[in-house]
């Protein structure tokens, strides 16, 4: 063994609250000449197995103490963790003082996540903030040079295959490896603890803040070819239903426009409680292009996807329920680039497999559009955070402002339409009828645009179903910010609309009931802004 990169392993620690694979890879430890120390449950672990382990009070002299807080905090620990080889003065104290090398470190944290997710209360869960842990691997991590250090067992082959390879020794290469992976674990463990310190004193915006995940995969590519991507899924036992818990059950591997687009369409569609009836959402681009709701979900599907038959083509479909059978041979009519629904059902799974790139995701349950979370955006050199839109407009919300009253099937329509428009890039101008929309603009520099926009791709929607009418006649119009000026309204009300949703608190508010009421229409003010950049 010529290569000084490599380092033999002749004595390791191992102390791990998830005893997976913790056997076997001490076993094989053993068999290769490895002493084993080890704390509590893991030697306990280790020795009802007939692993040979020797306790780490045994190894230092000193006794566990104040319910096992102070057992591994000392010299003859850390100083075999942080030693150099390579240091005349190091050997010489290592010498002097009794200490031997420690050359593997394995160590997994208390379940301080977990505690928390769990709803354990305040001082459960500091009990589970691990202080010996962090600090060995840390000492292990920046010695890497000659100590190897392992944090999750999904690393334990890894290391048994260089020690194989290399008759007992670790490579240089592996070690660097599993430090920054090592520190990078202890810092998301720091982050976690931050965090949940900061929720507890009710701090939503904290003077500093860490932002950890874990990637799930990488990505061949991100919005465009020249870009590279990876998809990462924030630190969380109990994550937010949808693309994060979601099972890929058949198609080719996700890219970053369809996770983009696919968490966009399950955000939409889950505000629909499915106990109130299926809604099915269209998706291209982030922007819905079809959403509806009906008594099944053929129908729903079919109502949407009237809105923009042409923008659909290629699109994601997105669900509230359970996808069944008959809906899915509607759907795979078209091309369709991922479908995400909570659930499948045997005839359902069996057509959308005759779909080879076709995408299935099921995610086993909605999203809760009222619950609390933030959103991060990048800036350049920095970050803004927000709290997640959750906000919800109810029948008892709405301050109708002109002379007609509107009609029942008006105020059904204008929630929906509102709704719809919290998913829709500003400008956002939604036209709404029976439960469906029919003209979608988004993104417009202007709100008459948009206005436009919706209603032109409405008379395209129209004459492509073959209908004798528009279809925005008789519809309802929603607005995600107020009119500034009367022509966005008018716009809408020659496209045929009969009522309008907005949220109000323009300077020019009375100018613009004074149109509606020139026009005959119904108008109601939210008093809520749904702005979406």
């Amino acid at each position: 063994m010529n290569d000084t990169s490599l380092v033999p392993i002749k004595r390791a620690l191992l102390s791990v609250s998830d005893k997976t694979g913790l056997v076997e890879f001490g076993q094989f430890l053993s068999d290769h000449g490895v002493e084993l120390l080890s704390t509590g449950g893991s030697a306990k672990t280790l020795a009802d197995a007939g692993v040979p382990v020797k306790e780490v009070a045994e190894h230092t002299g000193f006794p566990e103490m104040m319910d096992g807080r102070v057992k591994t905090l000392h010299p003859k620990i850390h100083g075999g963790l942080l030693a150099q080889r390579n240091n005349d003065d190091h050997i010489g104290a290592m010498a002097a003082h009794d200490i031997g090398a420690i050359d593997l470190l394995i160590v997994s944290l208390y379940p301080f996540e977990e505690t928390v997710d769990k709803g354990a209360d305040f001082a459960t869960c500091i009990e589970n903030i691990d202080i010996g842990g962090p600090a060995m691997i840390r000492s292990a991590s920046k010695n890497h040079a000659f100590v190897t250090v392992v944090v999750e067992a999904s690393d334990y082959q890894d290391v048994m295959t260089s020690m194989k390879e290399n008759h007992g020794a670790t490579s240089s290469d592996l070690r660097k490896t599993l430090a920054a992976k090592a520190f990078a674990r202890t810092g998301s463990y720091d982050a976690a603890i931050s965090a949940w310190f900061a929720n507890e004193l009710g701090q939503v915006f904290p003077d500093r803040i860490n932002i950890t995940a874990r990637k799930q995969q990488s990505l061949r590519y991100g919005e465009n070819p020249h870009q590279d991507a990876a998809y990462y899924v924030s630190r969380s036992t109990k994550p937010r239903s949808g693309i994060a818990t979601a099972r890929q059950i058949q198609g080719k591997e996700l890219s970053y426009n369809n996770l983009n687009d696919t968490d966009a369409a399950f955000e939409l569609v889950s505000e629909f409680d499915p106990i109130q009836g299926p809604a099915v959402a269209i998706i291209k681009h982030a922007n819905p292009c079809g959403v509806a709701r009906a008594d099944n979900y053929i129908d729903a599907y079919n109502k949407a996807l009237l809105c923009d038959q042409t923008s659909a083509f290629g699109g994601i479909i997105a669900l509230n329920g359970m996808l069944d059978g008959e809906t899915a041979v509607e759907i795979s009519k078209i091309f369709t680039e991922v479908v995400i629904a909570t659930d499948a059902d045997e005839r359902a799974l069996k057509i959308m497999s005759e779909k080879k790139n076709l995408r299935l995701l099921l995610t086993g349950g909605i999203a809760d559009p009222c619950s609390a979370g933030q959103t991060v955006k990048t800036v350049a050199g920095g970050y803004l955070l927000q709290d997640r839109d959750n906000g919800k407009v109810t029948l008892d919300d709405l301050k109708v402002v002109t002379k007609r009253q509107p009609t029942q099937q008006e105020l059904d329509d204008m929630l929906f339409a509102f709704t719809v428009c919290k998913h829709v890039k500003s400008n956002a101008i939604i036209y709404v009828k029976d439960g469906a929309t029919v003209g979608i603009g988004a993104g417009q520099m202007s709100r008459v645009d948009s206005s436009r926009t919706a209603a032109r791709k409405a008379i395209d929607a129209s004459e492509a179903a073959g209908l004798p009418y528009n279809m925005t006649e008789g519809s309802v119009v929603a607005s995600d910010a107020f009119f500034p000026f009367a022509d966005g309204l008018l716009s809408a009300a020659e496209a045929g609309v009969t009522a309008v949703i907005q949220p109000g608190g323009s300077i020019r508010d009375e100018e613009i009931i004074a149109a509606a009421d020139e026009q005959g229409l119904a108008m109601v003010l939210t008093g809520m802004r749904h702005f979406r950049h």
